[in-house]
């Protein structure tokens, strides 16, 4: 169980984003818990869930909302799930603080 969707790592910051797919916009809407209270970014986006694009989009959504280009987010896990994590690369305090503010998360 994780209290946090953050974890800062060497020079980047690691995010858990739970994704909805055609979600109607592209947006963060908060941090939520999962049933085992592990804490996600909930993320949506308006891209479908084929060929990549709908990751492509949340990488872009993060990357604008942490204020990094894109080239500076990395998917890490979850390529075929609802629940994915990206490294983003730089000072894992700023970007952690863009990023609660962006969720609207104290």
């Amino acid at each position: 169980m994780s209290a946090t969707p953050f974890r800062a790592g060497a020079g980047a910051l690691y995010v858990r984003a739970r994704l909805t797919p055609r979600g109607g916009r592209d947006g963060i809407d908060g941090v939520e818990r999962l049933s085992d209270g592990t804490a996600v970014l909930a993320v949506r986006v308006r891209a479908a869930p084929q060929d990549g694009e709908a990751n492509a989009a949340l990488r872009a959504l993060l990357a604008k909302a942490a204020g990094v280009p894109r080239s500076a987010v990395t998917q890490t896990s979850g390529a075929t799930s609802r629940i994915k994590t990206f490294a983003i690369d730089g000072d894992p305090a700023a970007l952690e603080a863009r990023l609660r503010a962006a969720a609207g998360a104290p």
